[in-house]
Parts: structure tokens; C-alpha cells; sequence
């Protein structure tokens, strides 16, 4: 079969690759229809994620068709159309009956990263009657790729741990994919002024389009001078970081009100700095968390019942033997104007 395989830092190619087997009983094997890129797979091709060795089939983002079933499967038969989740759970161990998937002592996030992942034409899938959903008839399924990591990840990480609130003020910074799904999910709640920072002209034109009140332009360094006065000199109560560097997650430090909080959602490859030397007083919370994927059914019936609609975060469609244009397309978002790409078996 094909796939995309990360050679190291900096390297990936399309290679022929052997068809993944049922290993344990609950395994699956899926057949591949759409896949996608996502940033964390461009932190991969970095260097920044240790876990991810040389020789990894990347990807862990897509829908399919399932062709195999381990003899402990119960949820699943050959033949159904299923969401394939980025995070893979036993449904059993600690950290799983706390809901706390991420983490799970045999699963988490392991497809891409320490086990091959969907960026090919088949996916074995560990844990699969806890770890893929059934696809609703009649929805579009490119659009059910963004509910693999982007919408649960915007919304569990930014918005649930952010406690978006009706009434509040939200600023969010980066409107990459994932920040325009966290302001895809904080309207659920009606917060009163949603503010989306970033650098990029046609991102912010987007996030207008999407429902954001405020767009700032954070070009020029200045963006809290332009938050402050839009909320009363107060800040925001929620600010959600969505980029991962140093400099974003100050921004959100200079932003968030009093009784506020920060919920990081960014992936950070490098150390920041935290203020603590004007913010111990502040009363402000800061999260952390890796999608658990918990959210995923909801937000399924979300889709189904049009309250949302991913399709719009798709930008470009490609083949899988366009792969490596697809991945020079993503990376390059400033000019392509990129922001989900689709890849098509």
C-alpha cells in the first residue's frame, strides 16, 4: 500500500508499505477514504516530538471503511463507514475511567506518533470498539475528518477547560485550524464578545466570516494594546492560546482578566516565560490538556443536526499521491491560504 512515511527531521516520503494485520483481538483494519494534516505532524517532521521515530507511517486524522475485525470486537463489522479518532482507548485502564483518554496506559495518542498512522491507503486501529465512531448516514464525510482532532481539540481544550461562558468575553489567539474551531464551539455557549488575534490577513477575514466579533491583527506585536480598551481595560475572561510559541502565550498573559484563564491548547516546543511577578494576585487559572476526544459524539449530532458545519475549515483537496504536495501546500498556509487540506484514497 501507500503512505507517507517520516524519514527524520525535516525528511518524508510516499512509500510502498506492507498492509497492516489484526495484532490483538480488538484491532481493526480500516480502509482509508480521507485523511488530513495537522500541525502536529509539521512539529513531527521539526524534530520537536521524540516519541515519533524514523520510519513512522504519520497520521492520525481521517474516515474509512472497515474491512477487518480482531475476534473481540463487538461494536464494529466489516463493510461500516467510521470516524477514526486520534486518540486510541482501552476504555478500562485509570486514566480511562477518569475520561481521561489521552492518557491512556495502552492507547492516548499513539496513530502517527509511536504506531503507523492514516496517512495510507490502510490503518490498523488498537482498542477500536473504544476508539471509532459510526458515521451518521447521509453526512458528508471530508467534513467528519475535522471531527478526528480539530473540533474536540478546539473545543475540549479551549473552550470546556476555558469555561466559556454566556455573557463572557473570549479572545482567542491563532486562527489557524484549531483556533477557528474553538470559535466554532465557544458560539454553543454565547459569550458575549469573541476576539480572534493572528497575523494572517485572510485568517482573520475568515474568522469574521465564522462569527467573530474583533479581529486584531497582531502583525506589529501590539495586539493587547488593541484588546485592552475593546474590553474596559479589563481583559478577557477566557483566552484561549492556540499557537504554541513563546510570544503567543505571553500575549495571553497580558490579556486575560482578573478571575480569568488561560487555556493552552498550542503545542510548545520551546520554554516560556511566566509572569508570575504581576499575575500571582490575579486570581487566574492556566489549563493544560491533550484532546481526549470525549466530546466526539456531541459533537457528531452537532454536525448532523447543522449547527455546525466543519466543511468550511477545508481549503484544498488532493490525492494520495499528491501527498507531498499536500503536506508543501499546508506548511506554507501564509501563501496557499491553507487551512485543512483533504486527502482523498
Amino acid at each position: 500500500m501507500k503512505a507517507l512515511v517520516y524519514g527524520g527531521p525535516n525528511k518524508k516520503s510516499l512509500e510502498d508499505r506492507p498492509k497492516p494485520v489484526i495484532a490483538a483481538p480488538t484491532d481493526v483494519i480500516v480502509r482509508v477514504t480521507r485523511t488530513t494534516i495537522c500541525g502536529t505532524d509539521l512539529h513531527i517532521l521539526k524534530g520537536d516530538v521524540a516519541t515519533c521515530q524514523p520510519g513512522r507511517i504519520l497520521g492520525h486524522e481521517g474516515v474509512g471503511v472497515v474491512e477487518t475485525i480482531g475476534p473481540a470486537i463487538t461494536a464494529f463489522k466489516p463493510g461500516d463507514h467510521v470516524l477514526v479518532s486520534c486518540i486510541s482507548s482501552c476504555g478500562r485502564c485509570e486514566y480511562c475511567r477518569r475520561a481521561m483518554f489521552s492518557h491512556c496506559i495502552t492507547g492516548g495518542w499513539i496513530l502517527g506518533n509511536t504506531i503507523d498512522g492514516m496517512q495510507a491507503e490502510f490503518v490498523r486501529i488498537p482498542h477500536a470498539d473504544t476508539s471509532l465512531y459510526h458515521i451518521p448516514p447521509g453526512l458528508d464525510e471530508a467534513s467528519l475528518v475535522m471531527l478526528s482532532d480539530i473540533l474536540p481539540t478546539g473545543f475540549e481544550c479551549g473552550v470546556l477547560n476555558g469555561r466559556v461562558q454566556p455573557g463572557s468575553t473570549v479572545v482567542i489567539v491563532g486562527a489557524g485550524p484549531v483556533g477557528l474551531a474553538a470559535l466554532l464551539t465557544a458560539k454553543f455557549y454565547t459569550p458575549a464578545l469573541i476576539i480572534m488575534v493572528d497575523r494572517d490577513k485572510n485568517r482573520l477575514k475568515i474568522s469574521k466570516r465564522l462569527g467573530a466579533d474583533i479581529t486584531v491583527n497582531n502583525s506589529g506585536g501590539k495586539a493587547a494594546e488593541a484588546i485592552m480598551p475593546v474590553t474596559g481595560g479589563r481583559g478577557a475572561d477566557t483566552v484561549i492560546e492556540a499557537v504554541g510559541i513563546p510570544a503567543t502565550f505571553s500575549l495571553c498573559q497580558d490579556v486575560v482578566a482578573p478571575g480569568g484563564i488561560i487555556a493552552n491548547v498550542g503545542v510548545h516546543g520551546l520554554k516560556v516565560d511566566l509572569h508570575l511577578e504581576r499575575l500571582w494576585m490575579q486570581n487566574i487559572s492556566i489549563t493544560t490538556r491533550l484532546v481526549d476526544t470525549v466530546s466526539t459524539p456531541l459533537l457528531i449530532k452537532t454536525v448532523q443536526s447543522g449547527k455546525i458545519s466543519p466543511a468550511v475549515l477545508i481549503t484544498h483537496h488532493f490525492k494520495l499521491d499528491q501527498m507531498i504536495e499536500a503536506y508543501d501546500t499546508f506548511a506554507s498556509a501564509a501563501t496557499t491560504k491553507a487551512l485543512k487540506v483533504v486527502i482523498e484514497m
